[in-house]
């Protein structure tokens, strides 16, 4: 899920910034979606919620080796230390990061024309991963309120110079499915907001080791 920033929900809810950049494209979708961009990110076969009204992906590339950026992102216990809007993580189990992980977060949300403002439960359960290429995590997130159960997709591919970083996650939930719009905005401005703090958390750690 993703988490909040800001004005914003973030993470991974999961990334509010459980929301979408677009909403699926159908005849039925509320006034003010947008068309789902083309195909949708996956981790051995499995991608986002098809259904979901909200969903966002966003990219970039990070100058840090694959392992660095790896390590930042599994090591979930640490995200604190790098990611602003995260204040604590605790795994749920113990030994790598893997398939059937699960790891209990949260994060502030401030007041929205929705919800007031709340501190967001998230449990997140590793579904799919394939080291150093892809992680698939799903779970709900929680706060006063508010409920969204999310699904959060990562891609990592090696390219000339770095690592090109994907993500697509989509949101679903009484109170954010209300105005899909709002709560689309939320969660691409949380995605964005994480691939930066991740893209300069590795970037800074490759300087250092590499002086």
């Amino acid at each position: 899920m993703s988490r909040i920033r800001g004005t914003n929900v973030r993470a991974a809810l999961f990334t509010v910034p459980l929301v979408v950049a677009g909403v699926l494209g159908t005849a039925a979708a509320p006034a003010g979606a947008t068309p789902h961009p083309g195909k949708s990110l996956t981790c051995r076969g499995e991608g986002v919620d098809p259904k979901a009204l909200i969903r966002s992906t966003t990219e970039t590339v990070i100058h840090a080796p694959l392992s660095t950026i790896w390590k930042l992102q599994t090591d979930v216990e640490r995200w604190p230390s790098w990611q602003t809007p995260v204040t604590t993580v605790e795994r749920l189990d113990h030994g790598p990061f893997r398939a059937g992980s699960a790891f209990r977060w949260t994060t502030p949300i401030p007041p929205n024309p929705a919800t007031p403002a709340t501190s967001l439960d998230i449990t997140s359960t590793v579904e799919q991963l394939r080291r150093n290429s892809c992680i698939r995590w799903t779970g709900p997130a929680i706060g006063e309120g508010l409920r969204i159960d999310g699904v959060h997709v990562w891609n990592f591919t090696k390219v000339k110079g770095g690592v090109l970083v994907r993500t697509e996650e989509t949101h679903t939930g009484e109170q954010v499915e209300a105005d899909v719009p709002t709560a689309t905005k939320i969660l691409a401005d949380g995605l964005k907001g994480w691939l930066g703090e991740l893209k300069t958390a590795a970037e800074a750690s490759a300087h250092h080791q590499s002086r």
